[in-house]
């Protein structure tokens, strides 16, 4: 008995370990949520005043896409600077894991990052901003919605200026970084 439970135990082991190593990008919110070197939102879309912009139709349609935004951000210190490397490396693995397609690179004076979605091209469900420094950290944005397209995202950038959003709601993220 005893030697048929043994080889049970460890094909059961190495089942949740395989399991586990392919973390989700919800899991790893989640999981660094209440980690103090991380700051976390989840903003609502009415939090963009949207419903007060005279909106186009293609704008409109744009808002009613979306669902919610899903930031996390990790500040880099002196003392935390070991982490960040496994951090980074770790959300790194996880925009690599085959579930997100990349969009486009990005490349400014603060910092590198990637815009990466899933779902398909003409009807995106989760839209992904990440981008880091390493002198301040990274931060990577989720946007979710049903069946955005693309081409209305840059709609919904031209609708956000028309709107009495100024950040003041997500002081805090910016602060963060100081």
């Amino acid at each position: 008995m005893k030697k048929m439970i043994y080889p049970l135990v460890v094909a059961l082991a190495l089942v949740v370990v395989s399991c586990s190593s392919n973390q989700s990008l919800e899991e790893y919110y989640v999981d660094n949520s209440e980690n103090p070197n991380f700051i976390s939102l989840d903003l609502p879309v009415s939090l963009l005043n949207l419903d007060k912009a005279t909106l186009t139709p293609e704008q409109k349609t744009a808002v009613a896409s979306l669902k919610k935004l899903n930031i996390i951000a990790f500040k880099k210190t002196v003392d935390n600077s070991s982490v960040f490397i496994t951090e980074k490396a770790n959300v790194k693995e996880i925009l690599r894991n085959g579930k997100y397609e990349e969009l486009m690179k990005i490349n400014t004076s603060f910092g590198k990052g990637i815009m990466s979605y899933s779902g398909e091209t003409e009807a995106i469900d989760e839209l992904i901003v990440y981008g880091d420094s390493d002198e301040k950290g990274f931060m990577l944005v989720r946007v979710l919605g049903d069946n955005m397209n693309p081409a209305h995202l840059v709609q919904l950038m031209d609708a956000m200026k028309s709107t009495d959003f100024s950040g003041d709601q997500i002081k805090a993220l910016g602060t963060f970084f100081e």
